[in-house]
């Protein structure tokens, strides 16, 4: 007897290919009804026929799946069949939308079969830069609204011509019913433009771009989500022009593309894990470490022993990269300092026109901007520094049994990224970037909010934000909350990063965390960054913690990191030993002489400044010492060289890290670290104490967490925050963790940096509702 199903696919990507494929396994089943997208990106099908033969198609719906598709939850519904279908269709969506969450698609970088087509002369597609199929493409950068069809993405501005109509309309064919196909008749056109914005005429504008390029031009060109520039990597003179025109990139590393993984292989070594991550569908930047004949100009990445690399994502990189002569080119965010990338043509003309000198344009609208994605492999383990381009917005799953309307975390300060808590999944936004000051920063911030919470169709209950009185995103959650009539959850910054973490792992009982960064406020109002803390999901205690030491002059010590190292030892050295040691050896640390190290001696000396236990200005201070790094550039400078020396040396100095208890906490001497390197720094390899004074600060780190660990009975230590980037660091916490009999947790699917914060926030925001 022939039988009818309802099957409701919830926890579903949409956009890659889930429709047509479920239309073959129906057909090749011969099964009749329909299969449509909803309004909140899950899947409806309906299916009717002999029973064995649904049950044979709901199998291979699991089984066999197309390889980006995925689905959480399939409720089903069995019927008698009611003979109103005579064939199986791909129907139009629906606002219809089921109780479970869906999945927004992120973008897909082009796959091999268009880029065979893309190349092929006998293909329509023959060099047509915005080729694509169901497999890949542009997703979230595309999309306006659900469900995701093509009249709800930019691509609504260009219909199809009858031949993509024929292919979009055979179910046979690779690119039936892809919202996103187009060709050189009827998509996106590229032109090529000069500084003033004027078109140059050309045959072919990506050769011509690549022509300019190979001659010292700086090109600014648009591409899925944003802006690149791109000049030549091999010219000294080339690169050092883009700093110059940059202003705020004295030393900040630029990335780069290569055409393909032979083309990386000439200047940087790579691992399997490494291949594996940069070939992804997500194509993210992934640092690798610089071989040692490294053929590139030192000016792309100075100072340090990695250099960021990705391969091509869309079909205009492969193009163009296919006719320029270096193995690489700088391939860096197309924004002025402190403003959002560029997306816009007209955004790009104007707010480009200072830095580039020419302008490869397309004109496919970017609804969303979204930056490239940021990856580290650390001893095989993947951790995200910038969770952006091809991974958002797919949500992060948890075990948080939330069942409210929503939750809304607006991020910390810096690196910040907004994430929503829909049920027990946390969907997290590309990077946004640093909204201290800039009105543009603020509004892109606001629009990512809007359009995230409009693609999930979320009123949030609650804002969550930092501890943070004075943060920008501080005030934005309070106006928020006023406008919602719902209650701001404040979670103090480095109890985020161990929520974060915790959520990771689906760990449902106390973590001991170790949480180094630069900077979080404390709730005591000193600044935070060296914290061994007990924590769990709605609370966390502070048990152990770097010395507190002052910062002369505030910021400027972290600017200046000679400050802070003066200020360290002044707990051991006599304020005229001090003096000696900084006017003989460090003058050129302080940026007026000997006049500014009177005045940062009399600021340690009167405990004048901000206090901070910031494992981040530790390291700081550290590399100024070893004449490493002497001013900060750009955020992480000073620590990111001082990894860079240690990686070529060896911890052969004996440093012993000295632990004291105070008001019933374990503190770390840090000022004794740092007078050991002292003694050392004139007689010992740099490399070799650098690190060795590395190792040092790990042990005590890790000395501290075990401690607390085996006071709590506590069997799981986690690692978080900016410090949990540093190879060399994490292992030596790793192992000494491993070594007591401890469980070691670390991030590889949130970012350990402040990129997580707002995950972290949004969970505990969460579970203190539910408590």
């Amino acid at each position: 007897m022939e039988k009818r199903c309802e099957i409701l696919c919830s926890g579903v990507v949409q956009g890659v290919g889930m429709r047509p494929f479920v239309y073959r396994i129906a057909v090749k089943n011969n099964l009749v009804g329909y299969v449509l997208n909803l309004g909140d990106a899950g899947v409806k099908i309906v299916v009717e026929g002999e029973e064995r033969n649904i049950r044979k198609f709901m199998r291979e719906l699991r089984e066999k799946k197309p390889p980006l598709a995925r689905f959480e939850k399939i409720k089903v519904k069995w019927g008698r069949a009611c003979g109103e279908f005579k064939t199986f269709t791909i129907e139009k969506s629906s606002d219809e939308r089921v109780l479970e969450s869906s999945y927004i698609p992120p973008d897909v970088a082009i796959c091999d079969n268009c880029i065979r087509d893309m190349l092929n002369p006998d293909d329509r597609h023959y060099r047509y830069a915005f080729t694509c199929c169901a497999d890949c493409g542009p997703r979230y950068t595309s999309i306006m609204g659900l469900p995701y069809d093509r009249e709800l993405t930019t691509m609504r501005n260009f219909p199809l011509c009858p031949y993509c109509m024929e292919e979009y309309a055979n179910p046979m064919d690779r690119r039936y019913h892809a919202q996103g196909i187009c060709c050189p008749l009827c998509g996106p056109k590229i032109t090529l433009h000069a500084r003033g914005g004027e078109p140059i005429s050309c045959m072919d504008p990506i050769a011509e771009a690549a022509k300019l390029i190979n001659e010292g031009a700086i090109v600014a060109v648009k591409g899925i989500g944003g802006s690149h520039l791109v000049a030549l990597t091999t010219d000294d003179e080339c690169v050092l022009k883009l700093r110059q025109r940059k202003r705020d990139r004295k030393y900040k590393p630029f990335a780069v593309m290569s055409l393909s993984l032979d083309e990386v292989r000439k200047y940087a070594e790579v691992s399997q894990r490494e291949e594996e991550v940069l070939t992804s569908f997500r194509r993210p930047i992934v640092l690798l470490r610089k071989k040692d004949d490294f053929p590139l100009s030192e000016w792309i990445s100075p100072g340090l022993h990695n250099i960021g690399v990705m391969l091509p994502y869309s079909g205009l990189h492969i193009l163009l990269l296919q006719e320029v002569v270096d193995p690489a080119v700088i391939m860096t965010s197309g924004n002025i300092s402190g403003k959002p990338i560029a997306a816009s043509n007209e955004e790009i003309i104007t707010q480009l026109s200072s830095l580039a000198d020419y302008f490869l344009l397309h004109n496919r609208v970017i609804y969303q901007r979204c930056d490239d994605s940021v990856v580290k492999v650390v001893d095989g383990k993947t951790k995200l520094i910038r969770r952006s381009r091809g991974y958002v917005p797919e949500p992060i799953e948890t075990r948080i049994p939330y069942k409210g309307s929503g939750i809304l975390a607006v991020g910390s300060e810096l690196t910040v990224t907004v994430a929503v808590m829909k049920r027990n999944k946390c969907y997290v936004s590309q990077h946004i970037g640093d909204v201290s000051g800039d009105l543009d920063m603020v509004e892109f911030h606001e629009s990512v909010v809007i359009h995230l919470l409009k693609l999930l169709n979320v009123k949030p209950e609650a804002i969550a934000c930092d501890l943070h009185p004075r943060f920008v995103t501080t005030r934005i959650a309070e106006e928020y909350a006023e406008r919602w009539q719902v209650p701001v959850v404040r979670v103090q910054h480095h109890h985020a990063h161990a929520t974060a973490l915790k959520a990771e792992h689906n760990i449902n009982e106390p973590i001991v965390c170790i949480a180094s960064d630069g900077v979080g406020y404390g709730p005591d109002g000193t600044i935070w960054g060296g914290e061994i803390l007990l924590s769990d999901y709605s609370s966390s205690e502070r048990l152990g913690h770097l010395a507190p030491q002052i910062m002369p002059g505030g910021d400027q010590a972290t600017k200046y990191p000679m400050r802070m190292a003066a200020s360290i030892l002044s707990r051991i050295l006599s304020n005229s030993e001090l003096r000696e040691i900084l006017t003989s050896r460090y003058i050129d640390g302080f940026k007026y002489g000997e006049r500014e190290v009177e005045f940062v001696l009399k600021m340690t000396r009167e405990a004048r400044g901000p206090i901070t236990t910031s494992t981040g200005r530790v390291l700081d201070a550290i590399a100024a010492l070893l004449r490493i790094c002497m001013e900060k550039t750009y955020q992480g400078e000073p620590a990111m060289r001082l990894e860079a020396a240690a990686a070529r040396g060896k911890p052969t100095i004996k440093i012993e890290p000295k632990v004291y208890r105070s008001n019933g906490q374990y503190v770390l001497d840090t000022s004794q670290i740092l007078f050991e390197v002292l003694q050392a720094s004139e007689k010992e390899r740099v490399e070799n104490l650098a690190a060795s004074a590395q190792h040092a600060v790990a042990i005590g780190l890790a000395d501290i967490a075990v401690n607390v660990a085996q006071d709590e009975g506590v069997k799981f230590v986690g690692f978080t925050g900016g410090v949990a980037y540093n190879e060399a660091i994490t292992r030596t916490i790793r192992e000494y963790v491993k070594g007591s009999g401890l469980v070691f947790i670390e991030h590889s699917v949130t970012p350990p940096g402040d990129a997580g914060v707002s995950i972290g926030q949004v969970i505990t925001a969460a579970c203190r509702l539910l408590s």
